[in-house]
């Protein structure tokens, strides 16, 4: 009977440091999307041709931080030394480069990514590293701007063959706010069949 006892209150240990562990994890979870939105709401306000003003900040509107959203994916490089031109919002083009492809599983989903580089940062200090995701997803027009989303990677984040993907920070092109930029418009290859409810929403300026 003693021993049944014990082993009652090993496994009730375990159960509640296991509960404690999950718990934090959340919340460092949680904290670091936070961080990340606070972060991004700073870089208008340092930004000269940012589209909004520090008063307009606070109707930036997030769904709320969601691990299920933060996903592994099988990373596949692409070598491309020609790239292509990206179209925008403004009729410019812009010179992108093919770096690879995320494949992954979302909501019983199979989805699958192009990830890109930009040829005019690839020459620019601290951006050396940068990748860009433009994509667009079925929240488009009803909760997220119908204009698609952004991500943004970096090379150093890629591991072998994988590479971890977190809608939790994808954000608005600056063509979400105002009129007058040149935000690139998500390839049709950029288009997933899933409801992406992670991320930044649709701005809305209350009048």
């Amino acid at each position: 009977m003693k021993n049944q006892v014990k082993v009652m209150r090993v496994i009730i240990f375990f159960f509640f440091m296991q509960c404690i562990s999950v718990l934090s994890n959340a919340q460092s979870f949680a904290d670091d999307t936070y961080n990340f939105q606070k972060h991004y709401k700073e870089e208008f306000l340092k930004d000269a041709k940012s589209p909004l003003k520090e008063d307009e900040l606070r109707y930036l509107k997030f769904f709320k931080p969601d691990s299920t959203f933060r996903i592994s994916a099988n990373f596949e490089r692409i070598v491309d030394t020609i790239g292509f031109q990206m179209q925008t919002h403004s009729k410019v083009l812009k010179h992108y480069y093919l770096y690879g492809t995320a494949k992954f599983i979302l909501r019983a989903t199979q989805c699958k990514l192009f990830i890109y580089q930009s040829k005019n940062l690839m020459t620019k200090d601290g951006f050396e590293d940068y990748l860009f995701v433009p994509f667009m997803d079925k929240t488009n027009y009803s909760t997220t701007y119908g204009g698609g989303r952004y991500l943004d990677l970096k090379i150093s984040e890629i591991k072998g063959n994988q590479l971890v993907i977190d809608f939790n920070k994808a954000y608005n092109p600056y063509c979400a706010y105002k009129e007058g930029y040149s935000c690139p418009i998500p390839p049709v290859e950029n288009r997933l069949n899933v409801h992406i409810k992670a991320g930044e929403q649709i701005y809305k300026m209350k009048k």
